[in-house]
Order: C-alpha cells, then sequence, then structure tokens
C-alpha cells in the first residue's frame, strides 16, 4: 500500500503565511519559541514567546527603516534620543540612554554628521566636553521617519483588538513590576 502524501500542519501553514505578510522567510519564523515544548516551563514558553514578538516587530522595523530612508535602527534610536532631548545630550548621556558603548555611540555621531543630520555643539557648563543635537535637517528627516515608524507598528498591531491591546497592557505591566520587584 502506497503511503498517503504527509499534510502539511496547519500551525506551519500559518507561519508561512505569517512569513509571507511580514516579509520575511518562513525559516526565520522557526525560532526558539517555535522548537520549546509542552515539556518546557510555562515561564520559560511565555519568556520565549514575548522575544520572539518583539524580534519579530523589530526585525519589520529594521527592515522598513533600510528601505524606505536608507538608516539603520541604531541610527534611528540615536536620533530618536536627540528628539526628546532638544538641548542636546552629552555623548555618555547618549551611551547610557541607548545602553551601548561610546565607541558605537561616537561611530554613528559621525555617520549623522556628516550626512548633516546632527551636529557636535560646546556644552557651555563643560569647556571640556560637548552636546549632539539634531539639525533642522535632521529634525525634519526624523519627524518624517518617526510618522513612518508609528504606522508601521500600528500596522503591526492592529490584529489586537482595542479590547486585548488594553488587556496586554495591563499584564505587561504586572509582568514589568513583578520583575522589577524580583530584581531589586
Amino acid at each position: 500500500m502506497k503511503d498517503a502524501p504527509r499534510a502539511i500542519p496547519r500551525e506551519v501553514a500559518r507561519r508561512r503565511r505569517q512569513a509571507d505578510t511580514l516579509g520575511l522567510s518562513y525559516s526565520s519564523l522557526m525560532d526558539r519559541e517555535t522548537r520549546a515544548t509542552v515539556d518546557d516551563h510555562r515561564a520559560l514558553r511565555l519568556w520565549l514567546r514575548l522575544l520572539t514578538c518583539s524580534q519579530l516587530i523589530e526585525r519589520h522595523v529594521r527592515s522598513r527603516l533600510r528601505e524606505r530612508f536608507g538608516i539603520t535602527l541604531p541610527r534611528f534610536d540615536l536620533m530618536s534620543q536627540l528628539e526628546r532631548h532638544p538641548q542636546g545630550l552629552k555623548m555618555n548621556e547618549l551611551s547610557r540612554l541607548l545602553m551601548v558603548t561610546g565607541g558605537n555611540v561616537t561611530g554613528i555621531v559621525d555617520q549623522l554628521v556628516k550626512e548633516g543630520l546632527v551636529e557636535r555643539v560646546d556644552d557651555a557648563a563643560d569647556r571640556r566636553a560637548w552636546r549632539v543635537k539634531l539639525t533642522r535637517t535632521g529634525d525634519k528627516a526624523f519627524a518624517e521617519m518617526a510618522r513612518a515608524h508609528e504606522e508601521w507598528v500600528v500596522a503591526l498591531l492592529a490584529g489586537l483588538s482595542r479590547k486585548d491591546a488594553d488587556a496586554l497592557m495591563q499584564l505587561l505591566a504586572r509582568l514589568k513590576q513583578a520583575t522589577l520587584e524580583k530584581s531589586a
């Protein structure tokens, strides 16, 4: 008797559609969460689900920033910090806020200065230091990127109803608080 062709499980088909929708390869969705089993601790599976969702969103945003604006996510993040601090930030402040080394910040700032998006200005309070600020060109460019970024994230999360999104926000707030208490 001939073996019947193996049917593709619904979950695999769903993940293939999801990958196509996000513009990703199917293999990129085969992540740690996918490989987790019911034998793994529930907390581990939950953490892997959170991590996977975060990585999928970040991957999508990185790709869109690169395609539409020719900019990397770290450069976008640095400009975002400068937009929040119009008086500018010292390099060590940027490093702390972005949670990267000073060398990484210096390289990104150097690139953005060359492109005329940020500038280094003397720090009136500390003659040995300078502050990094968005230029007018950088401010306009960032505003356009930020609008697009928001649209992309809204579209990615559009599958959640308002009620589900509110419930998820509340649950994640509780998780955040519990995690902060445990790590204190």
